[in-house]
């Protein structure tokens, strides 16, 4: 049966966020709790009369206090550039570089110390727990992925089919060679897209082996327009017809989110010519049973076992 492309693009969601999603405490906390001695010997600069003697002081007694000063200014790298008419600066907080004195130009030119004598601030603990958390921020992007990666994964648990984990996840055209001899070589350059790094290897998001087919399943969501979305739909239209032309392969799109409303037309050309492209309505629908169910025989292949599975 024909399906309507508007009306299964208004079924779309505009979030899957999960209560975690904006900001994973978890990993804040244990990214403190890492330096949480070093920040705690910093407040002692904070109201000082003498910033800089103390500072100077600090760091000859404890100087393992600077591999935390980049985390002030909300950078990770323990190299941070400094442009400056002079000269340029190549600050290593890892290894110290520089004299003492230029540090200390370092803390007095980009704010820091103004932060810390001037008590805007009662605890660099309590600081940096908050840059963590804006900092974490940046990694929506990825949990987006992962969400709707459990997401899919939970329908394919629920269509029966892949109980006990028989499945496999981000699985490399290496790993579908050795394990079944079907070469998708000639399609990793499609499935990489143009903004991925060319020289790492492509992992499909789910693969599954029924007797008769090999299903690779991509999975994405987007909440936000942007010009990978084009792209995405347009590679993933090139892939799907080549798998097409396989008569053992069948290539799974499963797709959400209201950014694809900005990149509607590429889409409904992907959606014009796949047969296989869902969205989490059509899960929800039952379409992972629809799709899988129906073969007979199915044979699973464990995650974590070489033998196969009637």
């Amino acid at each position: 049966m024909s399906r309507n492309f508007n009306e299964w693009l208004s079924t779309f969601e505009d979030s899957i966020a999960s209560w975690r999603y904006y900001t994973d405490f978890d990993k804040v906390y244990s990214n403190v709790n890492k330096i949480k001695n070093e920040l705690n010997l910093l407040n002692g600069l904070i109201g000082s009369k003498d910033i800089e003697a103390d500072f100077k002081a600090l760091i000859k007694e404890y100087p393992n206090v600077l591999k935390v000063i980049p985390i002030l200014i909300a950078k990770r790298e323990n190299i941070i550039i400094i442009k400056d008419a002079i000269q340029d600066y190549y600050y290593n907080f890892k290894e110290k570089n520089y004299s003492l004195d230029d540090y200390t130009m370092f803390m007095r030119k980009t704010g820091i110390f103004d932060l810390l004598k001037n008590h805007l601030i009662s605890s660099v603990f309590d600081y940096v727990t908050g840059v963590e958390v804006g900092l974490d921020s940046h990694g929506r992007k990825g949990r987006t992925g992962d969400a709707m990666e459990d997401l899919v994964e939970s329908y394919l648990l629920k269509a029966g089919l892949v109980k006990d984990y028989n499945y496999f996840k981000e699985y490399t055209k290496t790993d579908i060679k050795k394990k079944w001899g079907i070469d998708l070589s000639h399609i990793e350059q499609k499935l990489k897209g143009d903004n991925e790094n060319k020289n790492a290897e492509k992992r499909f998001d789910f693969v599954v082996k029924t007797d008769k087919k090999l299903y690779v399943i991509e999975t994405n969501f987007y909440s936000t327009q942007g010009s990978k979305l084009n792209e995405t739909a347009r590679s993933y239209k090139m892939i799907d017809s080549e798998i097409k032309n396989m008569y053992d392969v069948v290539f799974v799109w499963i797709t959400d989110g209201k950014g694809w409303n900005s990149a509607r037309h590429n889409l409904e050309e992907t959606f014009n010519q796949m047969n296989n492209i869902y969205n989490i309505a059509d899960m929800k629908n039952g379409i992972m049973e629809e799709i899988f169910n129906k073969q007979e025989n199915v044979l699973m292949v464990a995650e974590d076992k070489e033998e196969y599975k009637y």
